[in-house]
């Protein structure tokens, strides 16, 4: 799967539980159902997955964490937060750079309409 199918897949859970749940839980909640989802879909998602700095040849371990990796393609990050700032992200970009990934998904599930609360973030992704 490419980047971009495999974004749709997330999307999709993403309005799923969002239809269902609504805004207002603890982003834990919304991470722990969409990665059971994505895996029910069959898709390769790994959970809470670390982020080294590595510097002149060292491995700084920063305690940076990727919410979510899928199909080792697309970074999730989620967030359950009142408005989306300019360092989530900033926050998503830099796990991009570190990890060498082309495309993020910042997903805010405390919106009223899910899709306002959906951002993807590029990093040298090239059309697909």
């Amino acid at each position: 799967m490419k980047e971009n199918e495999i974004s749709r897949e997330v999307v999709d859970a993403c309005y799923k539980i969002h239809s269902q749940l609504g805004p207002g839980l603890y982003e834990s909640v919304y991470e722990n159902i969409l990665f059971y989802e994505l895996v029910k879909k069959g898709l390769k998602v790994q959970k809470e997955i670390p982020i080294d700095v590595i510097w002149d040849g060292l491995v700084f371990e920063q305690g940076f964490r990727a919410d979510l990796i899928v199909e080792e393609k697309v970074l999730v990050e989620l967030k359950s937060v009142e408005e989306i700032s300019k360092k989530h992200y900033k926050q998503v970009l830099t796990y991009l750079k570190l990890t060498n990934l082309k495309l993020g998904l910042l997903i805010n599930f405390n919106e009223n309409l899910i899709k306002d609360g959906i951002r993807r973030i590029v990093n040298g992704l090239e059309d697909q």
